[in-house]
């Protein structure tokens, strides 16, 4: 077994153990392997382990990958935020998007999702630990923001994503990703067809799944230490 394989088995392992403490059944939760800074080939390990879905947070970067693995039907998602020069090539090559937080964004993507295309699966990411270098909608403007969302064509509002606070601090990490998963169902008692949590990473899927993540983004665990040299990502930060 290689070491992206293994390590990918033990992330599993950990979801398993994570969503049985919490009484849920681990099919609910789906693994999303967070593949930036990692070459193709990384990527094409994990697939043969048993890994098909991956996301990516740099445009070019990931159409690169696109491109490397278009032998492989990977689902492709697009975390984080956008800007709007790059909306056009994100609707056109990937199936989902974590990261909504403005109604400009969530426009552009909906009029350049192509016809021939399912309607792009999409998220709002909210910023629950209220830090101004986080992106993502203030929970008091989620409800306006998910609204408009819902109506647009192309797009369907699938739920709520987040980035958390990074800290060592259990009943912080608990806090929000609690607040987030409350939002969540506020809405859906509203009445919006929602169905997805995007929360919990390398360092606090466990307390994630505990608090209802339906999709865990998962990157040092499985590929290693991540490098930080591309250019896009030092050049170009929203």
């Amino acid at each position: 077994m290689t070491t992206i394989a293994s390590r990918l088995e033990t992330v599993k392992a950990r979801i398993i153990d994570a969503a049985n403490k919490a009484g849920r059944d681990p099919a609910t939760i789906q693994l999303l392997a967070a593949s930036k800074t990692n070459p193709p080939e990384n990527l094409r390990e994990a697939w043969e382990a048993g890994q098909t879905v991956f996301g990516e947070n740099y445009l070019q970067e990931g159409l690169m990958k696109v491109r490397a693995l278009a032998d492989l039907p990977i689902e492709w998602h697009f975390i984080g935020p956008i800007q709007s020069n790059k909306t056009k090539p994100i609707a056109e090559n990937f199936a989902w998007v974590h990261g909504i937080d403005r109604e400009k964004i969530a426009t552009r993507l909906a009029s350049a999702r192509p016809e021939s295309l399912p309607p792009l699966q999409v998220c709002v990411q909210v910023n629950v630990s209220g830090e101004i270098t986080k992106s993502g909608v203030d929970p008091d403007k989620v409800l306006e923001l998910a609204s408009f969302v819902r109506d647009l064509p192309r797009l369907k509002l699938r739920g709520l994503m987040a980035v958390p606070e990074l800290t060592a601090v259990t009943a912080l990490q608990r806090e929000q990703f609690q607040m987030l998963r409350e939002i969540f169902e506020q809405l859906q008692q509203q009445g919006f067809d929602i169905d997805t949590l995007s929360m919990g990473m390398s360092e606090d899927l466990e307390n994630a799944i505990a608090e209802g993540a339906t999709i865990v983004r998962i990157g040092t665990s499985i590929f290693g230490p991540r490098r930080y040299a591309i250019p896009e990502e030092l050049g170009s930060r929203q």
